[in-house]
């Protein structure tokens, strides 16, 4: 599904500018505090989840000195829980909203004003999550001989490979995900990303501009609120109708 892919290939491009860094930044410093918490040592030897949030948040060049504050610091920013909510936006798109916040009250009801707002509507648990599956995923650069850097990426044992243009969208196993990243850095590709993410099975397409547009902008009305960490969707589209 290319034009799924490639809205969010741009999505995590345009999160690595400047202007975004102040978000970016506030999500990681959620994360790593939560991975503390969750994990119960601040110690990134001792605590896989937080090692990868660091992983993370230095990917997205997060200063060391911001990091090592967020570890000497955490129980300052709160009692914080990580909250799921499944839901339909227009033309019943489905959506997953992740979000970490220290009042959930007033977080899901800002989150359903959104989906209101957007003509959807939030949903029970696995009314939507049903369609999603959690896989590793790396976004790589193409190089110029993309048939034969397809097959050494299939050698590697990878699932699946979605063509977005000027790079590869990579899928494999979650519990994959260190080894394929070593792997994809051995052969000496340009990594632009790699996260773990709830992948589609199915997606819903949609073909005309205006829908994919409003779709689009209540996906990132959903992503500039200050709780959510990430926002998945089956939006599927062909990306030359917004040419």
């Amino acid at each position: 599904m290319s034009g799924h892919s490639h809205f969010a290939t741009i999505k995590r491009q345009k999160e690595a500018k400047d202007q975004a860094k102040g978000k970016i930044f506030s999500r990681h410093s959620k994360a790593i505090a939560l991975a503390i918490k969750t994990g119960g040592s601040a110690d990134p030897e001792l605590n896989s989840r937080l090692r990868f949030a660091i992983e993370q948040a230095k990917a997205d060049n997060m200063p060391k000195a911001n990091i090592e504050r967020i570890l000497q610091r955490s129980q300052e920013m709160g009692d914080l829980e990580e909250v799921t909510y499944e839901g339909y936006g227009p033309f019943g798109v489905g959506v997953i909203v992740d979000a970490v916040t220290n009042n959930r009250n007033r977080t899901a009801q800002e989150i359903k004003n959104l989906f209101e707002r957007a003509g959807g509507s939030l949903a029970g648990p696995g009314a939507v999550s049903y369609n999603f599956e959690q896989k590793s995923v790396f976004v790589i650069d193409k190089t110029s001989d993309p048939d034969s850097q397809i097959l050494s990426l299939i050698d590697l044992g990878v699932e699946d490979i979605d063509d977005v243009g000027e790079a590869f969208e990579v899928y494999a196993p979650v519990d994959k995900f260190q080894e394929i990243k070593g792997k994809i850095e051995a052969l000496g590709y340009i990594l632009v990303s790699s996260d773990l993410v709830k992948k589609p099975r199915t997606y819903m397409s949609l073909q005309n501009k205006d829908d994919v547009k409003k779709v689009i902008s209540f996906i990132e009305s959903l992503e500039s609120h200050e709780d959510v960490q990430n926002v998945y969707s089956n939006l599927d589209y062909d990306e030359s109708i917004l040419s």
